[in-house]
């Protein structure tokens, strides 16, 4: 069904909508000759505080209808010959509203008494007036009675829906059902939740979504955090992959209990795999220089309630440069940024002592500013240009004064520091890079008005120094990550979100608000009288609200760039051997080597760096010679693909994984398969060896990771006494690898999870999601203590085993899929045939070079550094040496 042009910021904020009716609206001055011409067509909308009639026809107005302004509500009583029946809504109103005339957005129309004739098409007038007249009735009450009206009518409409059951898959159980508000800026939506074992449904009781019923796999959900709405504790929001069609949700309920029941079963479903991180881990990342300005104010903004889907608590963000007026920007000088570690309405002293003397005169609860850094009004007035429908519904139909709306950055700044009820800090619009500072930009072309000096408001002026919005707010982003914003946020963050926020600390920093600001100042379920406690949450939200207390004590100051990393990254590095690399201006081509049929899948170089061993996906292993620059040995192992290979220590004795679920045992000595195990039930995709614990992993498609002891020592394997443990994924298998002192064992899934095993006792350590697809592979730090993974989000990370912070990542062009890491350097193969050399101690890329045609699917490192081989898709292995 063609939803039209309604949408729910047509209505009051918090307005209720019911459902609608197929309908004709029949204008006063219809006759029986112009009644075809006359007639509109299109849907008669019940909502709780009016009626909406939405017209087929674009060019027609959609027309409001207040119930509290209504002055006759019943059926028609009169004779019209062009009416063939009586099924006839009549409405006689003091006054309505007339919106999206042509279907542009502008300010509403508001028009005097008239009366309106809506001929229902198929529902039942009765039926349908019953229902109309009651919601009349709430609408005459004072507003907090008629809240508590409205509500009770939701509620009993909602007892009497079910969820249909039709949406569930066939093995899906259900767990839980509830009734729940899906909550966006402005706008409740009543609805059902229902909770199964495999997705999270939530059902609206009218047609106003895209679709009937919203659907979320419980895999694809990343995080669930619990929210303060409407200064209740009773929101949740829930966020999803980015791809997903639901990639956020945010509920509220009836009541705590109702929240922390739905909670409580989420975390309990064995599907759900959350990507949480911890507060102290978040800041410690921030410190160490891991995590941006920007995302660290983000979560910090998340953790104190503030949601871009909540206008009220919208997340608030930091004036950081205080030049708007000079033709170039200087990043570098510290006169270019504002002092963090005031609030906005200390920045001016002259401003701040006017303050302060009226503070002195004030009588209890006293306050110096008695506007807010962050209300409703304040978020709009910057986006007025990307969501004027917002303004429109919160400003009842009308846009502010042009003069008095967002035209200049600089005139907007220099008001934040004189005006005495002007204290507001940012949104996160202005530094985010992705969006490119669309909000800045009249690109509807909306009619906002003429200002005083007869120009047009249109985009929004910028200061000499941007060349363009996109640039403007890239220059704002830099600013932000600078070194002076990065060694001076923590003192803002302590205003905002910690103990400077309230008392005692609160009012020597210059920054206390007005009371009703801070949560828990009154106690709403105690106040009785639903209009007082009413009129006390309208103030609340107008006043704007101080965000949730996160730090008690000084936050933590952020650490100097690539401090951290060159600390922690890498201990005892052997530089001897290395030195031709810390100098290499380029790679060479030594050798190459092109005998496979097939993708190189995995090699090894032995220990006197004379031989190269592969095997591939053409079911060939292979030998070569670098002394005589040519291929030695050629076996076939099998029919199907080999994945892995390594050697055993002391012995001549290869042990390769195989597609066809074997771990094969080959001697090099006599050039023959001395053994073949049944290892799996499904392909073995990888082996690592554990030199100190003479232990073989074995990864596998089966989503297994199987360990086996006395592979060194047995000349015939036997599985079932050879079998230590099996360890157990998710998904399947890609990579395992053993810390240098074997203590740990790491393996990583196609699902993006690393789990780290203990070995002494076969038990997981921990678990970490820091990928978000495919990990390709692994690979141990030299001490052991850091391990890096990269995979197909094409992303390499550094993490700390101990810690689970990570410790660095880099985003590149193409999918990673080999990595080998060894003394200080880092070496990264990719799909898209491309060789990486890192200097990952000094964080930075020595060298890059297209080394094959195909993807690069192994590297290594020749024991005493002296060269790189690689094995390609493109069937060739090849020696490279820096130069």
């Amino acid at each position: 069904m063609d939803k039209g042009r309604f949408s729910l910021l047509l209505l009051e904020p918090g307005e209720i909508y019911f459902e609608d009716f197929s309908a004709c609206l029949i204008p006063s001055d219809t006759t029986t000759k112009n009644y075809e011409s006359k007639k509109q067509v299109g849907r008669l909308r019940m909502c709780s505080k009016s009626l909406v009639f939405d017209p087929q026809d674009l060019t027609k107005p959609i027309i409001k209808i207040p119930l509290k302004d209504c002055t006759i509500l019943e059926q028609f009583k009169g004779n019209a010959k062009f009416l063939n029946n009586n099924n006839v809504l009549s409405v006689s109103s003091k006054q309505y509203i007339e919106m999206l005339e042509g279907n542009v957005i502008a300010p509403y129309k508001f028009c005097g008494f008239a009366r309106f004739l809506f001929l229902l098409n198929y529902a039942n007038i009765g039926d349908c007036l019953s229902r109309i007249t009651q919601l009349q009735r709430a609408s005459t009450l004072p507003a907090a009675e008629q809240a508590d009206m409205i509500a009770t009518i939701v509620h009993s409409r909602q007892a009497r829906v079910r969820f249909d059951p039709l949406w569930l898959d066939l093995y899906e159980k259900v767990v839980m059902e509830t009734q729940a508000d899906k909550v966006t800026p402005l706008v409740i939506n009543p609805g059902r939740i229902l909770l199964s074992t495999a997705r999270l449904f939530f059902q609206p009781y009218n047609n106003i979504e895209t679709y009937p019923v919203l659907k979320i796999n419980l895999g694809s959900i990343k995080r669930i955090i619990k929210r303060r709405f409407l200064l209740r504790h009773i929101g949740l929001e829930i966020y999803s992959s980015e791809n997903d069609l639901v990639p956020y949700i945010y509920l509220s309920f009836r009541s705590q209990a109702d929240r922390d029941n739905l909670h409580t079963n989420l975390l309990n479903q064995s599907e759900l795999r959350l990507c949480e991180i911890e507060q102290d881990v978040m800041t410690l990342q921030w410190q160490n220089g891991y995590v941006s300005n920007y995302d660290y104010i983000l979560y910090i903004n998340s953790l104190a309630d503030r949601t871009i889907n909540d206008l009220t608590q919208y997340p608030v963000f930091p004036w950081v440069i205080a030049d708007y007026k000079s033709k170039t920007l200087d990043l570098s000088n510290p006169e270019s940024y504002r002092d963090l570690s005031k609030p906005v309405g200390a920045l001016n002293k002259e401003r701040l002592q006017r303050l302060m003397e009226r503070y002195e005169e004030m009588s209890y609860p006293k306050f110096i500013y008695g506007s807010h850094y962050s209300t409703p009004a304040f978020v709009l007035f910057y986006l007025v240009r990307l969501y004027p429908h917002y303004v429109l519904c919160l400003q009842n139909g009308r846009f502010d004064h042009p003069d008095r709306m967002f035209n200049s950055c600089e005139d907007v700044y220099r008001n934040c520091l004189s005006n005495m009820s002007d204290f507001k800090e940012l949104i996160p619009e202005f530094y985010d890079v992705e969006q490119g500072g669309d909000f800045l930009v009249n690109s509807m072309g909306i009619n906002l008005g003429i200002r005083y000096n007869g120009t047009k408001v249109g985009d929004v002026e910028l200061p000499a120094w941007a060349q363009d919005p996109k640039h403007f707010i890239r220059m704002l982003r830099d600013g932000l990550e600078s070194d002076y914003v990065s060694e001076n946020l923590h003192l803002w963050i302590d205003l905002i979100f910690g103990y400077r926020q309230r008392g005692d600390e609160a009012e020597k920093s210059k920054n206390l608000f007005y009371y009703l600001c801070y949560e828990g100042s009154v106690d709403l379920d105690s106040i009785k009288d639903l209009n007082k406690r009413h009129a006390l949450e309208v103030q609340i939200m107008e006043f704007g609200q101080i965000p949730k207390q996160l730090f008690k004590v000084p936050h933590p100051q952020r650490k100097a760039k690539l401090q951290m990393l060159k600390s922690v990254l890498v201990e005892n590095v052997l530089t001897d051997s290395m030195d031709s690399w810390k100098t290499m201006s380029s790679l060479n081509l030594e050798s190459l080597f092109n005998t496979h049929k097939d993708s190189v899948s995995a090699l090894l170089v032995a220990n006197n760096e004379n031989q190269i061993i592969s095997v591939g996906y053409d079911s060939k292993l292979k030998v070569f010679s670098l002394s005589q620059n040519r291929q030695i040995r050629s076996a076939n192992i099998g029919n199907m693909p080999l994945s892995s290979i390594i050697q055993l220590p002391n012995m001549n004795v290869l042990v390769i994984g195989s597609f066809d679920n074997n771990i094969v045992l080959y001697d090099l000595d006599f050039g023959k398969v001395i053994q073949t195990v049944i290892a799996h039930e499904d392909a073995v995709t990888c082996l690592a060896w554990g030199i100190k614990c003479k232990l073989l992993a074995s990864g596998s498609s089966d989503c297994t990771v199987k360990i086996w002891k006395s592979f060194a020592n047995s000349d015939v394997i036997k599985p079932v006494e050879c079998l230590q443990t099996q360890l157990d994924h998710n998904s399947q298998v890609n990579c395992v690898c053993f810390s240098p002192k074997n203590d740990y064992l790491a393996t990583a899934t196609d699902d993006g999870e690393i789990y780290l095993w203990n070995m002494s006792t076969n038990l997981l350590q921990k678990r970490f999601n820091i990928h978000t697809t495919a990990v390709k592979a692994i690979s141990f730090s030299p001490d052991g203590q850091k391990l890096v993974s990269c995979g197909s989000d094409k992303v390499f990370q550094v993490i700390d085993i101990n810690t689970g912070m990570p410790l660095y990542n880099k985003t590149l062009s193409s999918v990673l899929i080999s990595v080998k890491w060894e003394d200080f350097i880092l070496l990264l193969g990719s799909e898209d045939g491309i060789l990486y050399v890192w200097d990952i101690v000094e964080v930075k890329l020595l060298y890059q070079i297209k080394a094959h045609s195909g993807a690069v699917k192994v590297v290594d490192l020749s024991s005493k550094h002296s060269f790189i081989v690689t094995g390609g898709e493109d069937r060739a292995i090849k020696i490279w040496k820096p130069i």
